[in-house]
């Protein structure tokens, strides 16, 4: 299936998220948790991928396939994603896109990007490009954790609110 517009579904209710949340999918360890916690709160859910998954059968989940191009997910995502979304990605240039749009974006660590902290988190990430390029870093990210699983659950359950109560 490719889609090319996300259904944006009835207008929200108070309560319930007033926009979606976009999951950059093809390496996220945490969709599972994003799924039950779309469900908690009633929000809408497009999972962006460049192959198929399966995903649990709930209305509220909506799968995107993608081309296979090297940015085609990001790029869905970028045009997208709003002030009253949320962008679940590792992706540091997809985040630094939908920050610029107005959306809140969250790591699967949990960590929180904002316009304040998405300049470091760029330079840090083409600084170590660089070094790996160059011989001098042979290793990747540390591995994934409990505690990063736990960060996620609770920065995905205060943005939501949040947006909540902005409406």
């Amino acid at each position: 299936m490719t889609a090319t517009q996300a259904p944006r579904g009835p207008s929200p209710v108070p309560g319930q998220v007033p926009g979606q949340i976009y999951v950059d999918a093809d390496a996220c360890p945490v969709k599972s948790e994003i799924y039950k916690v779309a469900e908690r709160h009633g929000a809408p859910v497009q999972v962006v991928s460049n192959s198929f998954l399966r995903l649990p059968r709930d209305p509220r989940l909506n799968l995107v396939v993608v081309g296979d191009g090297p940015d085609a997910a990001d790029n869905w995502i970028a045009e997208r994603a709003g002030p009253k979304d949320i962008v679940v990605t590792a992706d540091i240039p997809l985040a630094s896109r939908c920050i610029k749009a107005g959306a809140c974006v969250i790591a699967p660590n949990g960590r929180l990007f904002t316009a304040e902290s998405i300049g470091m988190a760029l330079a840090t990430r083409n600084l170590m490009s660089d070094l790996r390029e160059a011989g001098q870093v042979t290793g990747g990210p540390k591995a994934f954790s409990p505690r990063d699983r736990s960060a996620f659950l609770s920065a995905l359950h205060e943005a939501i609110e949040r947006l909540k109560r902005a409406g």
